[in-house]
């Protein structure tokens, strides 16, 4: 997962990028990247980091132009550790074109030999993103022929690119001379957007991005279309995929996206409220209200579904938890041992809010159980009399191939357990989790015209509908990071919005 924004304006760009990547910096934080254009030159800068680290005012100074792209990099192919596959990617033919990219193709190992053999373009990292930069210059290479480049010819391109690539792809290119080009895999997975002010257009992963930085959001990328920004300003639109479906990922509603963005018009925030909503009536069948003292979310993103919770329940919804934001990232340690310690660093617990109660804490999900193993301990340090979890999301159960790195099937605490079991390992007196029909059901009522979701890493369906049990053996062999005795940290697991 990564956020990626691209402009086209009559304006310096440079700071609004940086100011738009902030805005977006939840949705990854190994590396960053900007590229602007000045008479058909590019200048880029990326390194591995922060925006605020990366980014230094000498560097800004080097960034001049009217267009360009950023992107913020949350790794979950090829090397975390590598400071070149930091985005945007370039390559100088045909006219020069740069890439940002937001998700994971599920057959890149296949393109990557597929270019080499018959396009003899060569591919210098482990990253899928360069395999499909060279696929789209590869075909707008075939449509102009040697000819000036029209819109016509890019839609062909991105046509041809739809068929050869798979898996999921929210995509902005910025071609030399001609303008920005952004597309979306044909069920859009990946979250896409189109904002326009009175200086320009902007195109980025969360509407966020746009209305932080003074632009009004016009609409959705659809699934499978592209859009591409002339220099002038014109923007030109046209459906490439033979037949386009609106399948977005759930756990952009549950966890990854900022709460107070809008994705495929449907708000973040109420989908958290609606799923706070859906599991009050788990809770119910589970343990009895009277039996709950308290309602205290874990912070950040559980905290409008523990509100609405508590509020449907009749019960008081405290804050227990306090947040120290200047810590190492939890999922970024070598070790379990050390992930263990993480955990106490990062959060405090508020003990007159524990003590002698019966406490129902409240995450957004559950995926390697270890943080909500020492999360319970702490309630029960703090003098909790019972200590009940609930999680808005269903039991995460299957890895994730379309750009979140989720853990292997070995690391998820709910693959092939029962509920009772994960309850035995968590170490809770009762463990409530949402079940799949509720959430699609809660995030879908509202959006009608979302007649289904990705949601393959709780019901092990992939959308796309090429995914075999092989192909996950495969991408799982390719994940970043590595083994849990490294000591690099530049590994990222699921990320949190709050930091």
């Amino acid at each position: 997962m990564c956020g990626i924004v691209g402009v086209v304006s009559n304006a310096p760009v440079n700071q609004l990028i940086y100011d738009a990547l902030l805005l977006l910096q939840h949705r990854g934080q190994d590396a960053a990247g900007i590229v602007t254009q000045q008479e058909r030159k590019f200048f880029m800068h990326k390194a591995k980091g922060m925006v605020r680290d990366v980014f230094r005012t000498r560097n800004m100074r080097s960034l001049p132009g009217n267009c360009g792209l950023g992107q913020v990099r949350y790794p979950t192919a090829g090397n975390a550790y590598s400071e070149e596959e930091a985005q945007p990617f370039y390559v100088n033919a045909p006219f020069g074109i740069v890439l940002v990219h937001n998700g994971n193709l599920t057959n890149a190992h296949a393109l990557k030999s597929e270019l080499f053999i018959t396009d003899h373009r060569h591919i210098n990292t482990e990253s899928d993103s360069e395999v499909l930069l060279n696929v789209l210059a590869h075909e707008i290479e075939k449509t102009t022929r040697g000819l000036p480049l029209q819109p016509l010819d890019i839609f062909a391109a991105v046509r041809n690119v739809h068929r050869r690539v798979k898996g999921s792809y929210a995509v902005i290119a910025l071609i030399a001379g001609h303008g920005v080009l952004a597309f979306r895999d044909p069920f859009g997975i990946r979250p896409l957007c189109i904002g326009k002010g009175p200086d320009g257009t902007v195109v980025a992963s969360e509407s966020v991005a746009l209305e932080g930085t003074g632009f009004q959001f016009e609409r959705n990328v659809d699934p499978g279309e592209a859009v591409f920004i002339a220099l002038d300003g014109t923007v030109h639109a046209q459906q490439c995929a033979d037949n386009p479906q609106l399948n977005p990922c759930i756990f952009e509603f549950v966890y990854l996206a900022r709460p107070d963005s809008v994705m495929d018009n449907i708000s973040v925030y109420q989908a958290r409220l609606n799923l706070g909503e859906s599991l009050a009536k788990r809770v119910i069948s589970t343990v009895p209200p009277n039996e709950i003292d308290v309602v205290i979310p874990i912070p950040e993103s559980s905290r409008p579904s523990a509100a609405q919770l508590a509020q449907l329940l009749g019960l008081p919804y405290r804050e227990g938890f306090v947040k120290n934001r200047y810590v190492g990232r939890t999922f970024i340690m070598p070790g379990q041992s050390v992930r263990k310690k993480s955990v106490r660093q990062k959060l405090n617990a508020i003990a007159s809010e524990f003590k002698g109660r019966n406490v129902l804490l409240v995450d957004d999900s559950i995926v390697r159980g270890t943080t909500s193993k020492e999360i319970v301990q702490m309630a029960r340090d703090a003098g909790a009399r019972k200590v009940y979890m609930a999680s808005a999301a269903p039991p995460v159960r299957y890895p994730n191939v379309y750009g979140i790195d989720m853990p292997t099937s070995s690391e998820l605490v709910a693959h092939n357990r029962t509920v009772e079991e994960i309850r035995q390992i968590i170490g809770c007196d009762a463990l409530i989790y949402q079940d799949v029909d509720g959430m699609k059901k809660a995030i879908g009522s509202l959006n009608a015209k979302i007649k289904g979701f990705d949601a393959s890493c709780f019901d092990g369906v992939y959308v796309t509908g090429d995914i075999t049990s092989d192909d996950i053996s495969r991408l799982n062999e390719n994940r970043v990071g590595g083994e849990e005795a490294q000591e690099d940290t530049s590994r990222l697991a699921l990320p949190n919005p709050a930091d």
